[in-house]
């Protein structure tokens, strides 16, 4: 019985090792390239490095992912249109850029939609997250998820804004995407639409007065070095997509597409904590060189007024029902609070 017993328990390892042998003959040597138009020090470039740490280790050093940052494969726009085609792999921006493809995405830059970033959370790890996320792989992508960039401030070199009257006439850059424009317009400022790789430079150059980025994007791009004055005001929250060339990932094997997808998962969850933690030690570092005001509550909500008419509209690009879909789920997190 005993020397049955230890047959058995031999077949059975010789079992688990063939399997984890066949297993592994699925993952092939490979190298993705991951472009980001951000910093290092930026959350999606601290995000794409733990993934490919991940990646590396339970790969077995099969599977690679380079890191390029700081735009040096192109723009946002740019860099999408390259994932679409194939000659770059991942990537990870705000979710709102895919407005211009997928109209549906036009409801993740509507203004003061999320209260929190874990709030967000519950939206893009739940049902409404994967149903934006089911759209993307008619236009060519796959999506490994939602990081968080944070809540986007307001900068400028000429004048601390500490009431919404305070924007008229200001030289802001925005992303390229119409809701900025139409809502920076809404509030008297003269809105400039500029890849982010060309922001420093304009604000030196004082092409432009001022910007709008998270706490973290502002101190990693050293965007204080050329601005003077901070002002709070919460009034975006940029989930960004981790998005896949749909090429690139039809061409791996399963066993390949399920390690970066959980791999992705566990980078995920890193990325959005430390992007908090970043964000705290961001504002905090930025004290130290920018005259720092925090918009008051009436203020935000003569804000919240005046841009009434450009949620309507993107409300009805999105789609009425969408938004309602989602202002549903949101009300009933608050409601367990």
């Amino acid at each position: 019985m005993k020397f049955s017993g230890i047959i058995k328990g031999t077949s059975l390892a010789l079992l688990a090792l063939f399997a984890a042998s066949a297993s592994q003959a699925q993952i092939n040597d490979r190298t993705f390239r991951f472009a980001t138009a951000g910093a290092p020090g930026h959350p999606a470039v601290m995000g794409a490095e733990k993934w490919s740490e991940l990646l590396k280790q339970k790969s077995g050093g099969k599977l690679q992912l380079k890191v390029f940052s700081n735009g040096t494969l192109g723009g946002d726009l740019q860099v999408l249109s390259a994932v679409q085609g194939g000659t770059i792999d991942l990537t990870a921006m705000n979710s709102g850029i895919l407005q211009s493809q997928i109209k549906e995405f036009a409801i993740f830059d509507l203004p003061f939609m999320f209260e929190s970033g874990k709030e967000a959370d519950a939206i893009l790890d739940g049902a409404f997250g994967k149903k934006i996320a089911a759209l993307l792989p008619a236009k060519g992508l796959v999506s490994m998820g939602y990081w968080e960039l944070g809540f986007r401030e307001l900068t400028n070199s000429k004048r601390p804004v500490a009431k919404m009257e305070d924007m008229a006439g200001l030289k802001i850059r925005v992303i390229q995407s119409p809701i900025y424009l139409d809502t920076f317009n809404a509030l008297g400022a003269n809105t400039v639409p500029m890849p982010f790789t060309e922001v420093y430079t304009g604000l030196e150059q004082k092409i432009i007065d001022g910007q709008e980025n998270p706490f973290s994007v502002i101190e990693t791009s050293k965007l204080y070095e050329v601005q003077k004055y901070l002002t709070v005001t919460n009034h975006i929250y940029n989930p960004q997509s981790v998005l896949m060339s749909k090429k690139k990932w039809d061409a791996l094997t399963k066993d390949e597409q399920e390690l970066l997808m959980s791999t992705a998962a566990e980078a995920t969850k890193w990325q959005r904590e430390n992007a908090r933690k970043l964000a705290d030690q961001s504002l905090n570092a930025l004290k130290k060189s920018l005259q720092v005001t925090v918009l008051a509550p009436e203020e935000i909500a003569k804000i919240r007024a005046k841009i009434k008419p450009v949620l309507d509209k993107y409300s009805a690009t999105a789609g009425p029902e969408l938004v309602k879909e989602l202002q549903t789920e949101l009300d009933k997190g608050r409601a367990k609070k």
